[in-house]
């Protein structure tokens, strides 16, 4: 039998960006193939090349002093073998979307926000196919459908901002999907998802890859994710390919520093909670040549010191636990309701009601950590916005400290805001671009009066950047010199700036990758430690919640339908939907990888 031909052979690809400190190699000279069926994931952490490889092979680095090099040799269908760094622009335009597709990580920054959804999607149908714009919008909501989104023909007329960030993200789906492409680009593509629509998400690009013989270039810093889908792996780090192989392999037995840093950090649902979770650094050291060597004591093991100590993290003080039964709660909120009017007609009659939040009650102790689990759309976030009134209640009270904090004039909210802050989930979004990040934590300060002057207030910002791990360089700098993880601790520094007592922490994690987001969760503990901070932690990844949380709420349709400890929780679920949540986790397990990798093998062997 002949050896088939790569669908993408990429050789030697290189994509510098001229900087004032010089030239910076963002990809240096890698190179790997893609055959068709197969599935082929990049990991890494953020900044190591994963997302440039992929546009630069697109051709979509549009930057003053970038270059690129090398070559991607692709079996175009229309155009036969060619080179896409060097096709011209005007054949690229025709085989983006149709012959190669891609799934941006920033489903908000790619969709245009002037247009309604279903019309950005048909619009790509309506380009490279024959189809009439009747048989376009069928097949749109038809793969709106197939992308789980609620009530398609609504999102089909939606605009944008009116979904929420995973809804934009099955829209992004949907519309690289469209034309059954034959190489599918998926840049991080269930980072902003729920557990339970990741694991369709991934179900259908597989169904995708097995029903058109399509090549998935998959990007991720989730290994979970990656152990079940992949047949091939490629570790990324600083530009260059560490390590390379098949998924089994590398799982089984990693051989790089890095890749062993990886595959440790993320918390599993096998494991015990513990005070710290292991980083990359744990692992590896680089010199100043770049030459990484491995270190000895790999797995850092809590000591009886550390758990006593200020890094004790989710071991619980049993001592502590007693007190904290015994005194009031911190936060009560009762029979709580969040109700948006669905309006309609010239008029604006208000039709109906979307019951966002919908009678939820719950209490918190001083220094307990809950998380809040549940899909995208079940009320989460609105839920966490409404506890600071971000959002205004339909009903019921939030008593905060012995007040109800929904009765507040705006003047006794504004002052009382300092015992309560928020970790948004958008970093970016929520730090003002013109302020240096130091500007940004001594403002609320300013605001609140806290310190006698401004020079005691900038000293303070800066002993809060030191503590989450930045350093003197970086004070004076504005948010987009910063990366993702730096922008959410600058984030946490700006939340700790009022020593409130309470913060609600949306999503923290969620877009950072591996080892920085086992960074932040350390740091979140053992800030919880110092300063006595009581959080409630939103999320969709129950393994964290299980690592971070005391109690965990899991919210469906607006509701709380069941709580408990984790342990109890992940031992004995009471109700269907929480177990569904459950078994949609990637478990990342070594027999769950053998499984799928031994699954995939007897699909391809035409078994399955």
């Amino acid at each position: 039998m002949s050896t088939p031909t790569p669908i993408l052979q990429v050789r030697d690809l290189e994509t510098a960006f001229s900087t004032q400190g010089g030239t910076n190699r963002a990809v240096d000279k890698i190179s790997f193939d893609i055959y068709a069926g197969e599935t082929v994931a990049i990991v890494g952490e953020s900044g190591s090349g994963k997302s440039v490889t992929a546009l630069s092979i697109m051709q979509l680095i549009d930057s003053p002093g970038s270059r690129a090099g090398g070559k991607a040799i692709f079996q175009s269908e229309k155009f036969g073998q060619v080179d896409l760094l060097q096709l011209p622009e005007k054949q690229m335009r025709q085989l983006r979307g149709n012959e190669i597709s891609m799934i941006f990580q920033e489903p908000m920054s790619s969709l245009n926000p002037v247009y309604t959804c279903g019309k950005q999607v048909a619009e790509v149908l309506l380009l490279h196919t024959n189809l009439t714009k009747k048989e376009a919008k069928a097949r749109t909501i038809a793969l709106f459908e197939k992308v789980q989104l609620p009530d398609p023909e609504r999102i089909f007329d939606a605009y944008p901002h009116e979904i929420s960030g995973g809804q934009k993200q099955r829209v992004m789906i949907a519309m690289a999907m469209a034309c059954a492409p034959a190489i599918l680009i998926a840049d991080e593509p269930t980072t902003a998802l729920d557990v339970t629509v990741q694991a369709r998400v991934l179900q259908l690009i597989d169904e995708l890859r097995v029903k058109e013989n399509t090549a998935v270039l998959f990007i991720t810093h989730d290994l979970g994710v990656v152990a079940e889908i992949a047949d091939r792996i490629l570790v990324m780090y600083k530009g260059k390919l560490v390590e390379h192989g098949k998924a089994v392999d590398i799982f089984t037995n990693p051989q790089h520093p890095y890749t062993k840093g990886l595959l440790a950090c993320r918390p599993k649902l096998s494991d015990k909670p513990q005070s710290v979770l292991p980083t990359v650094s744990d692992f590896m050291e680089e010199d100043a040549f770049g030459n990484i060597t491995e270190k000895k004591k790999q797995v850092y093991e809590p000591s009886l010191l550390d758990v006593a100590g200020s890094f004790a993290g989710t071991v619980p003080d049993l001592k502590q636990e007693q007190v904290n039964q015994q005194m009031a709660p911190l936060l009560q909120v009762k029979d709580l309701k969040v109700y948006f009017p669905i309006r309609k007609g010239f008029f604006g009659r208000i039709t109906a009601y979307v019951k966002a939040v919908d009678g939820v009650s719950f209490d918190m102790q001083p220094e307990e950590t809950i998380a809040l689990v549940g899909e995208s759309g079940c009320g989460k976030t609105t839920l966490g916005r409404t506890l600071l009134r971000l959002i205004e209640p339909t009903e019921g009270s939030i008593i905060f400290m012995g007040r109800d904090v929904a009765g507040l004039d705006k003047e006794e909210l504004r002052k009382s805001r300092r015992n309560f802050q928020m970790i948004f989930q958008d970093p970016y979004a929520s730090l003002n671009p013109m302020h240096t990040v130091v500007e940004a934590i001594v403002e609320p300060m300013r605001v609140h009066k806290l310190y006698a002057s401004d020079k005691e207030r900038r000293a303070k910002a800066m002993e809060l950047l030191e503590k989450v791990g930045l350093v003197p360089e970086h004070f004076h700098r504005y948010p987009h010199a910063f990366s993702g993880g730096q922008r959410q601790r600058i984030s946490i520094a700006r939340a700790l700036a009022l020593q409130p007592k309470y913060i609600i922490c949306d999503e923290p994690v969620s877009a950072l990758d591996v080892s920085v987001q086992a960074q932040v969760l350390n740091l979140l503990n053992r800030l919880k430690q110092e300063f006595g901070i009581t959080y409630l932690f939103i999320t969709h990844d129950l393994s964290i919640a299980r690592y971070m949380a005391d109690r965990i709420l899991v919210m469906s349709n607006g509701r709380i339908i069941e709580s408990g400890t984790p342990e109890e929780l992940f031992r004995n679920p009471q109700q269907e939907y929480t177990r569904t949540l459950l078994n949609a986790i990637p478990k990342g397990e070594l027999e769950d990888v053998l499984r799928a990798q031994q699954k995939r093998e007897a699909m391809k062997a035409g078994l399955v």
